[in-house]
């Protein structure tokens, strides 16, 4: 109520002109006041009518009232600006129910503006203009409102905590500093706040420096990511427009042959036709003159029949069936042979330049190689970001290996196997390779059987007939850990080393290509490493198995 009273106090002393306090009060004839200069403006702009007016109950004056200053009310706006007038605070000047109040109003609270460490208590605007009005409260500290002031106090002694223990790193007051502190190395909480102050200082200049770096490097990464993003796209246009070409002239080199063996077909089959007309012009003419002969041999007339002789000497040499030659039947099977040879040599062109190609698409890596993942006790999460699915090539599979399960399991058999011939083909070892090359940074496993298994990586080029030459671990072209009987061994160039490690029925296999990394994992309940090569590889890679105990054995792809 008392808040709503100096309400319509002051707007009893307002100018309803510029709605503030009166300034040098003027009472018009009808009785309401304003600010002298707020009327005098307002009868200005009406000089021109020659009419004046109250701007509240729109009662005219002719002509212009004098104006005259009205001491008694101007004191009174005088002497209620020293006992403090005040406005009734809005709505939104009481603290609600996620503000720090004021710890001085009674009734409804007002927000605090600031709190005083000193005095441990917070001040709405009012309640705190004695710390700037007297001396000794202005040198008291002031912060940011904060309904953590109580945190200052001392649970044990109810005193400010003004100093730091940094034996105990906690904040205490003096008497704390006589008991259970004495003979710590305290300092004052200024002092320490100051030391701090700088230490976070310093960590800031190292974070902003961060950020800086940082930024930076995904700016660069981002002008990465566009070249990136426009050499691939202008690479694939090239590769798309030259494979386009050379479908185009197979194409057309298919058109020809085409046209030349339909044109050879029309050829000889004219002069076959030619010839076969010819010759049964012939027959129709031999067996004219035969049904002659016929008549003439039935001719009882001694002297006819001799005179009608001499002309059969001349039908004997008129035949053309003695000059026909007929080659073996081979018509156009040249041909095709010579069409399976040409595609047999693009096949081998393909493949030895798809090696290359496959190899320079690798080598495209703008960043540093990851480290190798970490094997933790518990997950193999750290490998499977970069698992791919293995599948076997039954063009590589000896002959007595059977591919099984989406040709991602290998099982030795005693009978060789209906596969067609075909240049990859091992013919010396139980061995077989991936379909896939293998680049980049790739993971997988193989599931062995209970005898030896051979887990291995080689370069496609690799020989497919001999013993050493193709053998996996047996030359530079091949990298091999062999499992026997849970024993292992690695094998690279005929070089063996005995390798110590877990027993397990599975083998890991992580391969980073660029950086020339190959490790071999046993995979159980935890992941141990085995073997690490590090080298460079020169092409890419096939993931290989190599069975070498008896029939049954067998490998998976898992």
């Amino acid at each position: 109520m008392a808040q709503k009273g100096v309400q319509l106090d002051r707007e009893s002393f307002s100018c309803s002109i510029c709605l503030d306090l009166l300034k040098d009060p003027v009472t018009i004839p009808c009785g309401h006041s304003y600010c002298m200069s707020c009327i005098k403006a307002h009868w200005d702009g009406e000089d021109q009518r020659g009419i004046h007016s109250c701007p509240q109950c729109r009662k005219t004056f002719i002509p212009r009232p004098v104006l005259g200053k009205n001491t008694m009310l101007a004191d009174l706006v005088e002497q209620l600006k020293k006992t403090g007038l005040r406005a009734a605070p809005a709505d939104h000047c009481y603290a609600g129910a996620e503000d720090v109040a004021c710890d001085v109003c009674s009734g409804r609270k007002l927000k605090a503006v600031k709190s005083c460490l000193s005095c441990l208590a917070s001040y709405c605007e009012e309640h705190l203009q004695p710390h700037y009005d007297s001396a000794p409260l202005r040198k008291h500290k002031l912060v940011e409102p904060s309904n953590k002031l109580q945190e200052n106090i001392c649970s044990d002694h109810g005193e400010v905590m003004k100093i730091f223990c940094r034996t105990d790193q906690k904040c205490i007051c003096y008497l704390c500093l006589m008991d259970d502190h004495k003979g710590h190395d305290t300092v004052s909480a200024a002092a320490e706040r100051t030391e701090r102050q700088r230490e976070l200082e310093g960590s800031r200049q190292q974070i902003q420096q961060r950020i800086q770096d940082a930024e930076k490097d995904v700016k660069l990464l981002q002008q990465q990511l566009e070249a990136i993003h426009q050499s691939a796209d202008k690479t694939e246009e090239h590769s798309q427009k030259t494979f386009t070409q050379l479908i185009r002239l197979l194409q057309k080199r298919s058109s020809d042959v085409k046209q030349q063996i339909r044109s050879q077909q029309e050829a000889e089959g004219s002069r076959v036709k030619e010839l076969q007309e010819k010759l049964e012009q012939e027959i129709t003419e031999l067996k004219r003159k035969d049904a002659e002969l016929q008549q003439l041999s039935h001719t009882e007339d001694h002297s006819q029949f001799l005179h009608s002789c001499p002309s059969v000497a001349a039908l004997r040499g008129a035949t053309h069936s003695s000059s026909i030659q007929i080659r073996p039947l081979r018509h156009f099977e040249d041909v095709t042979a010579a069409v399976s040879e040409l595609r047999d040599k693009l096949q081998d062109i393909l493949r030895e330049e798809w090696t290359n190609i496959s190899l320079r698409v690798a080598e495209v890596d703008v960043l540093l190689s990851e480290p190798e993942p970490e094997p933790k006790p518990t997950s193999r999460a750290g490998f499977l970001r970069y698992s791919c699915e293995i599948t076997l090539d039954p063009n590589t599979a000896h002959r007595e290996l059977l591919l099984s399960e989406g040709n991602r399991k290998v099982t030795v058999m005693e009978q060789n196997q209906s596969y067609s011939d075909h240049p990859d083909r091992f013919t010396g070892w139980w061995q077989v390779l991936s379909r896939e090359s293998l680049t980049g940074r790739c993971y997988w496993e193989v599931e062995m059987g209970e005898r030896g298994v051979g887990v291995a990586v080689a370069y496609k080029n690799i020989s497919r007939a001999g013993w050493t030459e193709c053998g996996f671990g047996f030359n530079d072209k091949s990298w091999s850990l062999d499992c026997v009987s849970g024993s292992y061994s690695f094998r690279y160039n005929s070089m063996e080393t005995s390798i110590s490690g877990p027993r397990a029925s599975r083998v890991g296999v992580y391969l980073d290509h660029r950086a020339g990394i190959l490790s071999f994992y046993s995979v159980s309940g935890t992941m141990t490493l085995l073997h690490r090569v590090q080298t460079t590889f020169t092409q890419p890679l096939c993931a290989g198995i190599w069975l070498y105990s008896s029939p049954g054995d067998s490998a998976e792809f898992v």
